[in-house]
């Protein structure tokens, strides 16, 4: 993008810009950062979050089949308890994955891409102030 910088007039003015550009990249570099982190970190876990998923939906599958076939009685009962346990741990563990999974991995890739895109605009600006500040 062209950027009007023949309206600065003095190198005051570039400097104010280039202070203020300063900060933002700063602040864009901290968040880069931060979400390059969380990303790492949503990266190692989608892969445990899913075989512990991968393992509970299996043992809930046997389970609902063993429960079918006991008659009633107290190790029914149990066998009944450890299933809804199974069932809260399998809602836990899905949304743990759309949180922290491969989909939250690769929302937190885009946002990575935004940031860079943003500081290589950000540098344009830059580059264009200390132009215009050398021609004054």
């Amino acid at each position: 993008m062209g950027y009007s910088v023949n309206l600065i007039s003095t190198q005051a003015d570039c400097d104010l810009l280039l202070s203020l550009s300063a900060k933002e990249k700063s602040d864009l570099e901290f968040q880069k950062l931060s979400q390059q982190r969380q990303r790492d970190s949503y990266a190692a876990n989608a892969v445990g979050v899913a075989a512990e998923l991968q393992t509970v939906t299996a043992e809930l599958t046997a389970l609902t089949g063993i429960i079918a076939a006991l008659p009633e009685g107290e190790v029914k009962d149990d066998n009944i308890t450890r299933q809804i346990k199974l069932e809260l741990r399998k809602r836990l563990l899905e949304d743990k994955k759309d949180n922290y999974g491969t989909v939250a991995v690769l929302e937190k890739e885009l946002l990575i891409d935004r940031i860079e895109h943003e500081l290589t605009s950000l540098q344009g600006f830059v580059d264009a102030v200390l132009a215009r500040k050398a021609s004054l």
